[in-house]
Parts: structure tokens; sequence; C-alpha cells
């Protein structure tokens, strides 16, 4: 078997090129499978409630808000999303295509729980803030009243979320 006769200098280049294409290519094709996968990591932050850490992923843009925890059949213990809203404002959240039941808190700007609200899962049923919030975060189905988290509490690492 001969040898393969050495690359003419662009033919280097044109190879050179498709090998950085090819890659790019399929970088691309993993973040956008990303995008899709409700389970790919997102940033996050911890918050505490009182003596409870709280893992918080982060929704803070708007299609992250929108996907929320859709599609998810279950929480880690401890673990929710913390939704950052760019204004203070009656937030409200829904539970279309979400699998699991979820507990809301909306929070003030300072971390102060205003309301809490349990949401059914795979319902459209709005669940609203009482006054302006910039935060709701969501847990577990009952996760704040057996954490006794209410009205009134303050989280801690809220404002790590900015």
């Amino acid at each position: 078997m001969k040898p393969s006769p050495p690359l003419r200098p662009f033919a280097r280049a044109r190879a050179a090129l498709a090998a950085v294409a090819g890659a790019l290519g399929a970088s691309l094709l993993l973040s956008g499978a990303n995008a899709q996968d409700p389970t790919a990591q997102a940033p996050s932050v911890q918050l505490s409630a009182g003596i409870h850490l709280i893992h918080a992923e982060l929704a803070d843009n708007d299609p992250a808000r929108a996907r929320g925890l859709m599609f998810r059949t279950s929480l880690a213990p401890n673990h929710g999303m913390l939704f950052v809203f760019g204004a203070a404002d009656t937030h409200c959240m829904w539970m279309r295509n979400t699998l699991i039941p979820l507990s809301v808190a909306f929070l003030d700007a300072d971390g102060t729980v205003v309301n809490i609200e349990e949401m059914a899962p795979r319902t459209d049923q709005s669940h609203c803030a009482r006054r302006p919030v910039r935060y709701a975060l969501e847990m577990s189905g009952q996760w704040f009243g057996q954490h006794g988290v209410h009205a009134g509490s303050v989280l801690q690492g809220v404002a790590q979320a900015r």
C-alpha cells in the first residue's frame, strides 16, 4: 500500500477548516440539545430559609422562565427554581406541562415572602403574587409549610440572584 501524497497548502487549510467547522457544528448541536433538555444544569444559587438550605436553579431570562420546571418527574430534596423578574410586578405562575405538585413563594426585593400558593400539576390556573414582587421560588408541593416558611418569612441569598 502506498502512503498518501502530501497535502498541498490549500488542501491542508481546507482540511483544517472542515475539522473546525465539524467541531463547531457538533458543539452547537449539543448546546441546542441541552437547551431542550429539562434536566440540563442551569445556573443556580443557594438560599436559606432559617436553618434550611435551598439549592435553587435560576430562571432569569424569558426562555428559562417560560420553561420553568416543566416535564420534570421529581425534584431533589430542598431543590427548586428561583424565577428572577426584571421588575417588580404582580407576577403569576401556572403549571402547564408541569408533572409534579409545586409550592410557589412570591418574594419581594429583599427576600420577604409575600404569599405562598400550592399548585396542582398540569393546570392552567393562575397563581399570583398579592402585591408586586421581584422573585418567585418554586419548591416541591407543601415544602414551605413543612419547613415553617410563611408570609413574612425572609429568605437569605436572594440578592445573589440579581
